[in-house]
């Protein structure tokens, strides 16, 4: 008798240990929409733990079939697809939530660094320093170094007395200003527009560190997707959100094929989408917007009408370069006889590097002739790779640093 009254002991304590777990993680995720799945996704692959907690049973996802498809959310997409058995990588597809729901199962359990906790709900939301403590239901605490809010019910500012976000979190691509080059995610359809960025500063809130927001209103896994990079960047290496390198996040999240400007012609799967990616931000060449849609138009020549001056704003000895060259329009040769120039490279070696790269390596179907108009695809790729305009740095409005 008194064994077994032991042995109900012990397991009551160890229940009781277990339900005061505590639980450290880089970041948190609270929420369980579009924007939800692309900062707990992306916080993981970016090699922070992170913990994505839903509250709800399943994920409840918004239409997506409007955007420019980029990132996490094309990956979703085409495992859609595959869960649905339609071979055609670009037909539609329709996003059912039982479906939805055993593709993000799958392929979260696949996924190093992610933890989902389902329905299980949040009771306190603290700070803690820098960092948070959040008590659970269960009477878990997990203590996350910087909290994601995707919370679509809007108890979480409640809880950590936050203003209601703003309406929105999305603008549309514009020139009028610098503003462009801090776009962290592209592609989010609204009002039959898809030429719409998302700045980073728009994540984080004024004096609120350790804390990434997003809007609930715009749900999207490009911007859930920017979050996760952004607080996986603090979390990684140990600082504020408020001092996030935005040119590391930007590379970052290029680098999981996120489109950072919102091409409609240059989808991730050109062959040269990341080069023209890198060189939108610089704006040496500016997308054409029409009706909500931003075009590169990657087949189009290139002038010295819409290059002279980004380019010069970006390398003092592009002006003197600019000063000798008298025609409209760059040929191949002014191309590389330019970043010769200004990278301070053998005008013989690179003429013969590029002629060897120009199919192979570059993927271009056109011919190399030196005396041809270069397209705007051939100019940004020759320029992100000899100049690499990207790693040029930029104030808090984008513009250019020397």
């Amino acid at each position: 008798m008194k064994r077994r009254l032991f042995v109900v002991f012990v397991i009551a304590v160890l229940a009781q240990a277990a339900m005061a777990q505590t639980i450290k993680t880089g970041v948190l995720v609270i929420g369980n929409g579009n924007n939800a799945i692309g900062a707990g996704f992306q916080s993981a692959l970016s090699g922070v733990k992170t913990i994505l907690l839903l509250q709800e049973p399943e994920f409840n996802l918004a239409a997506m079939d409007k955007n420019l498809a980029s990132g996490l959310e094309l990956t979703f997409l085409n495992k859609m697809r595959k869960e649905k058995g339609i071979k055609d990588s670009t037909a539609a597809v329709y996003v059912d939530g039982t479906s939805a729901n055993v593709v993000l199962k799958n392929w979260g359990d696949s996924v190093k660094n992610l933890t989902v906790i389902r329905n299980i709900k949040w009771s306190r939301i603290k700070r803690s320093g820098n960092n948070w403590n959040v008590l659970l239901a269960d009477g878990r605490t997990i203590k996350p170094e910087v909290l994601v809010n995707a919370d679509h019910t809007g108890q979480v500012n409640t809880a950590i007395a936050l203003p209601a976000a703003a309406a929105k979190q999305w603008q549309a691509l514009s020139y009028a200003d610098n503003l462009y080059r801090l776009s962290v995610a592209s592609g989010y359809a609204e009002g039959g527009a898809t030429g719409n960025i998302l700045l980073m500063h728009n994540l984080l809130l004024p004096g609120q560190e350790n804390l990434v927001v997003l809007n609930a209103v715009q749900e999207s896994i490009a911007a859930g997707q920017a979050a996760g990079a952004t607080a996986a960047y603090a979390a990684f290496f140990k600082t504020k959100t408020s001092l996030s390198n935005l040119k590391v996040i930007q590379r970052e999240l290029i680098d999981h094929k996120l489109s950072v400007m919102p091409f409609a012609d240059v989808p991730s799967a050109d062959s040269n989408w990341k080069a023209i990616q890198l060189l939108g931000l610089s704006g040496f060449l500016k997308a054409q917007i029409a009706a909500g849609t931003a075009r590169f138009l990657p087949e189009q020549p290139v002038t010295i009408t819409e290059i002279k001056e980004p380019v010069k704003s970006f390398y003092y000895k592009a002006q003197i370069w600019f000063d000798d060259y008298k025609e409209p329009e760059m040929s191949i040769g002014a191309v590389l006889s330019l970043v010769c120039m200004v990278g301070n490279k053998s005008p013989e070696n690179t003429r013969e590097e590029v002629k060897k790269k120009w199919k192979t390596g570059y993927k271009f179907k056109t011919e190399f002739d030196l005396n041809r108009i270069a397209t705007r695809r051939e100019f940004a790729v020759l320029l992100n790779e000899y100049l690499n305009p990207f790693i040029v740095n930029i104030d808090k409005a984008g513009k250019v640093l020397r």
